[in-house]
């Protein structure tokens, strides 16, 4: 028989090779004492030694599964693919660089179930950021910015260290950009949003995927979608059942 896990951990990579082993051992000693879980990696159309190192972990370990993406298609849709192909229904996310320190995971879940059933995500919010100055000055900025326009109540929905149930997830209306504003759009839903402070930890080996000026553009047109978004959904129905 096979049992279901309780937690499935999904995990968008490019050209993380040298991440990988650490992360999945980490991540294993976090939550084996809590029950079944299972680690998924996306690997986003990665050209190094990615899916040669997933291939060798995932053949002593069947909680290990990966997919890949042929070609690159960005976080967004990597996390997608992951949530969408994990067995489980809590959903946590980290990124690979090792950065989001998997020890944080119990907390996350105990958030979560310490929010109850309305709660519709547990966002990280990390303290002591370990990124190049220019780097904390992006994020400050981009955070301030998204505050100030969809007014979330989230200071740092950048973090990639997230818990959710996958049903909420599923619901939100889907966009090349989507983790980086699921605060916003789970509150256009109606849920509740969970708060865990997260230490930052250095990047374990490798450089960024991620750069600013390639996503700068992008992301001012996506603020004004999902701002246009959350105006075309002013209330939540609250619907009951009429009993005769």
């Amino acid at each position: 028989m096979t049992v279901l896990p309780g937690v499935s951990v999904v995990i968008p990579v490019r050209n993380e090779a040298g991440n990988i082993e650490p992360l999945v051992t980490e991540i294993e000693q976090a939550l084996t004492p809590l029950g079944p879980f299972e680690i998924l990696y996306v690997n986003d159309g990665s050209t190094d030694g990615t899916a040669r190192e997933l291939a060798r972990l995932s053949a002593t370990r069947p909680w290990l599964r990966d997919v890949h993406h042929a070609q690159s298609c960005g976080q967004s849709a990597a996390v997608r693919t992951g949530v969408r192909a994990a067995r489980a229904g809590i959903i946590i996310t980290l990124d690979g660089d090792g950065q989001n320190d998997p020890s944080f995971m119990p907390a996350f879940l105990a958030r979560l179930a310490e929010a109850g059933p309305r709660c519709g995500l547990v966002q990280g919010q990390r303290v002591g950021r370990k990124d190049t100055g220019f780097k904390r000055a992006q994020s400050r900025i981009a955070n301030r910015v998204r505050a100030a326009v969809l007014k979330d109540g989230t200071r740092d929905t950048g973090c990639g260290f997230k818990c959710f149930p996958k049903e909420a997830y599923l619901s939100l209306p889907y966009f090349d950009a989507l983790h980086r504003f699921m605060p916003a759009l789970i509150r256009r839903e109606g849920l509740e949003i969970a708060y865990v402070d997260v230490v930052d930890r250095p990047r374990m080996t490798g450089v960024s995927n991620y750069g600013f000026f390639d996503r700068l553009w992008v992301g001012i047109v996506d603020l004004l979608g999902v701002r246009w978004l959350l105006n075309r959904r002013k209330r939540v129905p609250i619907v009951k059942e009429m009993v005769r």
